[in-house]
């Protein structure tokens, strides 16, 4: 009787553990470049964080301060899930952030931890410059991330990113400085971002 409680106990003390594990690999996200999350996004927008409400999903009142991209509306709230574990995103009070996110059915905008979400004073100058047409006008071309060269193109329509992550743990210069854009030819070549932009 014994060892069979036993057993019993290290099989269930194995799923949860496993199930853990499977919970803590559902919010791994691939770094992504700032055109790629934008292309993909319902909204893209700069905001300030004024409030925020905990429950079963943490809801953020937010100043929206420009739309990038979405409906033609202005978003006073943002949701997301209240755990970390569930790819919930935690966001400061008083911040302003360029954030990245998805409507849902009922017109909300939810944002997890794949998301592109980042300070606004983090972003460089060619970063929110692009954000007003450049980045949209390359959404028909793919940034493929390059770990290691050589790294094969398999189409002309893509962009190899190739230092999407230093030693220091931040992203390179084309990540901050370029967007990948097409040529008359049709192909996809990076370009290199303007002058710095306002604040």
């Amino acid at each position: 009787m014994t060892w069979s409680v036993s057993s019993c106990f290290i099989t269930l003390v194995v799923l949860f553990l496993w199930r853990v594990e499977d919970i803590a690999e559902a919010c791994r996200c691939a770094p992504v470049h700032l055109q790629q999350a934008f292309c993909s996004a319902d909204v893209v927008i700069r905001a300030k964080v004024v409030g925020v409400t905990v429950g079963s999903n943490t809801k953020y009142d937010i100043q929206q301060i420009k739309m990038f991209k979405g409906p033609d509306r202005v978003i006073h709230a943002i949701f997301t899930s209240s755990s970390s574990a569930s790819c919930g995103v935690t966001l400061e009070t008083n911040k302003e952030y360029l954030i990245t996110g998805q409507l849902n059915t009922a017109g909300r905008m939810h944002i997890i931890t794949c998301n592109f979400i980042q300070y606004w004073e983090d972003l460089s100058g060619t970063q929110k410059k692009s954000l007003t047409r450049r980045y949209q006008s390359g959404c028909d071309c793919t940034i493929i991330r390059c770990s290691s060269l050589p790294c094969p193109v398999s189409t002309p329509d893509e962009c190899l990113w190739t230092d999407w992550l230093l030693e220091d743990g931040q992203s390179g210069p084309q990540a901050k400085n370029f967007a990948c854009l097409r040529r008359s030819d049709g192909s996809c070549t990076w370009y290199m971002g303007m002058a710095q932009s306002n604040k």
